[in-house]
């Protein structure tokens, strides 16, 4: 008898985005759409106040949209770009988090990473780590396409 398993086309194997992955992307894609909204927001009506933390919310909207569209598109490449925005995001997390707490002077308004992304329910210190295990479970084959 055949496996069927072996019989279906390698395009459709081991893809990261089913299940949990597209879970993922979609939570991806809501916080890229809300980080890019605010930072669009901020830095058009007063980025005179806080340069900085408004810099840095559109830097985090930058980093969101481009793990977004590395999360879903297939190959090694893709792969390398989607670990290095997320490795990326979760030090920006944790480098703002803290230094907002600890010199909250230097953020007078929040940033989406201020207090490790409390004003987005700390999705922005989840997310990360979620998105490294999914890459880490669904690694690219050698031939370039995604693990079965």
């Amino acid at each position: 008898m055949t496996d069927v398993r072996s019989a279906r086309p390698e395009s459709h194997r081991g893809r990261r985005m089913s299940g949990i992955g597209r879970v993922l992307v979609a939570v991806y894609g809501v916080l890229a759409l809300a980080a890019v909204g605010r930072s669009f927001v901020q830095i058009a009506t007063k980025f005179d106040e806080a340069p900085l933390a408004y810099s840095l919310s559109a830097l985090a909207a930058a980093v969101y949209v481009l793990a977004t569209i590395a999360l879903v598109r297939p190959g090694r490449t893709w792969y390398r770009v989607a670990w290095a925005t997320l490795v990326f995001e979760f030090t920006g997390v944790i480098v703002v988090g803290t230094l907002s707490i600890v010199d909250p002077a230097l953020f007078p308004h929040d940033t989406v990473w201020s207090w490790f992304g409390r004003g987005y329910l700390f999705i922005p210190l989840v997310l990360p780590l979620l998105g490294m295990w999914w890459l880490a479970k669904h690694r690219p084959a050698a031939n370039g396409t995604d693990a079965a």
